[in-house]
């Protein structure tokens, strides 16, 4: 196992964390103002930096399932906790250069479905500014229950609103490896990570597939590199494109739903019919405006709406969502509840 992240005791992971080279190449102008914005230019190259793979020594892995067929296996997930995240906003915007705030609700009581007990929520909303970038706030959520929730709400809303710029996004695209765990549900030895997770291979241009392309239970540590569909194929090849850039409006389970459903495929690029690839392009912009109406909804109700909405049909979150039919059903339920308070 790698070291924690960020670990603070740790003097090879501190140096590479402070002095990594993926994050040099770009310094702060001093500004006159907190509200002035960069020149595009400079936004790009912020956003770039911002981009680049965290450092693999600060990597951990979390395990997220098990199973036992002889012998305990885990399905693994990188991740790196807020202090590589904030260590990467100070080396380029220095400490004074961005904020977060974050605001705390406690929610009706759901059902959670790995022991039917009913319990509450912790949802946080983490606002993060950075002075000429801008903001992008998000959330995240965690059982009641749990004694950390406060804490590990408020991490997952940090990170999430953090990829909003780019940051950790990378990580967003692995959905586990399968690894053997100890006795203690810990995994005996952690997965390599793709050349495209490393600083170095960022920089050469590598990338992973822009769609959630790994098989639930594939024994696989990265998701697969994108395939070239030739350039006797230009109307396939941009319809490939366009789909795969729905991943991140839509949501991996969303989009990956659509994707089993009418192709049984888990990347467009074997979906050999053009015909099939229009259909499934429409089919995601549909579940796109969906996606529309119901935040225009929310900002009429607010949260609980959407908490009431989502418990009915015993889903812990939106992130859970894997049809169109299901987030029609979302849909229709918070509008319900938003003209009801004209």
């Amino acid at each position: 196992m790698s070291p924690p992240n960020g670990h603070a005791k740790d003097p090879a992971v501190a140096e590479a964390t402070n002095h990594s080279p993926e994050t040099h190449s770009v310094h702060l102008p001093p500004q006159s103002s907190g509200n002035e914005r960069f020149p595009q230019q400079e936004i790009k190259d912020f956003c770039a930096a911002l981009e680049v793979p965290f450092d693999p020594r600060v990597i951990d892995w979390r395990v997220t399932n098990t199973s036992k067929n002889g012998k305990l296996r885990g399905q693994v997930i990188p991740y790196a906790d807020q202090r590589a995240y904030t260590d990467r906003l100070n080396q380029l915007f220095t400490p004074a250069g961005w904020t977060r705030k974050y605001q705390v609700h406690t929610s009706a009581n759901f059902e959670r479905s790995k022991d039917q007990k009913t319990v509450a929520k912790v949802f946080v909303t983490c606002e993060l500014s950075i002075s000429g970038l801008g903001a992008h706030s998000a959330t995240g959520e965690e059982w009641a229950d749990d004694e950390n929730a406060g804490t590990s709400a408020e991490a997952q809303a940090f990170k999430r609103a953090a990829a909003c710029f780019g940051l950790g996004r990378y990580l967003y695209y692995f959905e586990g490896a399968w690894v053997d765990l100890d006795d203690r549900k810990r995994p005996r030895t952690a997965p390599s990570l793709p050349l495209w997770a490393t600083p170095e291979g960022w920089r050469k241009g590598m990338r992973p597939n822009k769609a959630c392309t790994q098989r639930d239970g594939a024994e696989t540590t990265g998701c697969h590199a994108r395939v070239n569909n030739g350039p006797g194929n230009t109307q396939s090849s941009e319809l490939v494109r366009q789909i795969e850039a729905m991943a991140k409006p839509l949501g991996c389970r969303l989009y990956r739903g659509i994707l089993r459903t009418l192709a049984k495929v888990w990347n467009p690029d074997q979906i050999p019919d053009v015909v099939l690839q229009r259909k499934i392009l429409a089919q995601m912009q549909s579940g796109e405006r969906g996606l529309g109406r119901l935040h225009a909804a929310l900002a009429k109700t607010g949260p609980a709406a959407l908490e009431r909405a989502l418990q009915s049909l015993k889903l812990g979150s939106l992130d859970h969502v894997d049809s169109l039919e299901m987030l029609k059903r979302v849909v229709l339920a918070v509008e319900a509840a938003a003209s009801a308070l004209k």
